[in-house]
């Protein structure tokens, strides 16, 4: 983490513990957090933007569901294989509206990442995607989607269940699906896994998210055959926020408490619900069939060739 990020923390922290009657010291802690806070996020490397977004006291997509939506009713299973902690998704409520959200889950402890597979979903976790959206279009639900993993598992058993073939038929799904798709990265958006519930009329990205098709770890070990040129492969990738706005391959970025995410909960779900807000009202009153044709014609652009 950035070292400015980190003292910032420290300090914050400090001045939680002082006792109410050591008002000189909170005053004097309060003017240095100030400064801090004017210049800690104007400088952070590609590689520094990676250790945010992997921050193990980030929020994940539970967290901001139970911020940004009401009635959540969880569903389970894909109806061929089993259930797949690492992905959830329900009905629920945005400010009144019947929709259904969906997202990649790590584990908060060891137990719990165990339990959730580290966010990285299997094939019974992407049919079960399919499912949660195939319900939403036969009952004129939205789809808000959250992005937090390192990717699909690449397991055997996830292999031998088709795990290739569970994420092209998302894609093959969402591109269909004929009510409005808002997606959001949060934290990681790791390769296929990560694009597998990312085709949406509208892409966000959290400020200090990324979202590349290989990891920093993995470039820097088929290209330099070792991990000691992940910093070289993460500005090499352009995997920030920042810079997928500058090629258009996202819609907006959402801004985060200074700091990172991890340091205000309420403060990060507040800002994302602005821009979801704002998206949605965007998409929301256009026709099924204009909907399709501007979600084809967005993916479609993506990229430059040369002949």
């Amino acid at each position: 983490m950035n070292s400015k990020v980190k003292e910032l923390t420290l300090l914050k922290e400090r001045v939680e513990e002082l006792p109410s009657d050591a008002t000189s010291e909170i005053a004097t802690l309060q003017q240095l957090i100030a400064r801090l806070e004017a210049d800690t996020d104007k400088k952070l490397t590609a590689w520094e933007q990676i250790q945010l977004s992997r921050h193990q006291d980030r929020p994940y997509t539970l967290d901001y569901i139970t911020r940004l939506f009401s009635s959540f009713r969880p569903i389970h299973g894909d109806r061929k294989f089993g259930d797949d902690p690492a992905l959830v998704g329900g009905m629920a409520l945005f400010e009144g509206q019947p929709v259904m959200v969906l997202g990649q889950q790590k584990g908060r402890n060891t137990k719990d990442r165990l339990y959730r597979n580290y966010g990285m979903a299997k094939p019974e976790g992407y049919r079960k995607s399919i499912r949660l959206m195939s319900l939403a279009e036969k009952f004129n639900r939205p789809i808000f989607t959250f992005i937090d993993t390192p990717g699909a598992y690449p397991g055997l058993g996830a292999e031998a269940r088709g795990q290739a073939q569970a994420i092209a038929d998302n894609l093959r799904t969402m591109v269909r699906l004929r009510v409005p798709i808002v997606v959001t990265v949060l934290g990681e958006g790791g390769s296929g896994g990560a694009l597998a519930i990312s085709l949406g009329d509208r892409v966000l990205m959290l400020e200090h998210s990324i979202y590349s098709v290989i990891s920093p770890e993995s470039c820097s070990a088929i290209l330099w055959k070792d991990q000691n040129h992940v910093q070289e492969a993460a500005q090499a990738l352009q995997l920030t926020a920042q810079d997928l706005l500058r090629f258009k391959l996202i819609d907006e970025i959402v801004p985060e408490p200074t700091g990172g995410a991890h340091l205000n909960w309420d403060e990060a779900a507040a800002n994302l619900k602005m821009a979801l807000l704002r998206n949605f009202k965007a998409i929301r009153d256009l026709g099924p069939d204009e909907r399709l044709a501007a979600r084809f014609e967005k993916f479609r652009s993506i990229g430059d060739f040369f002949e």
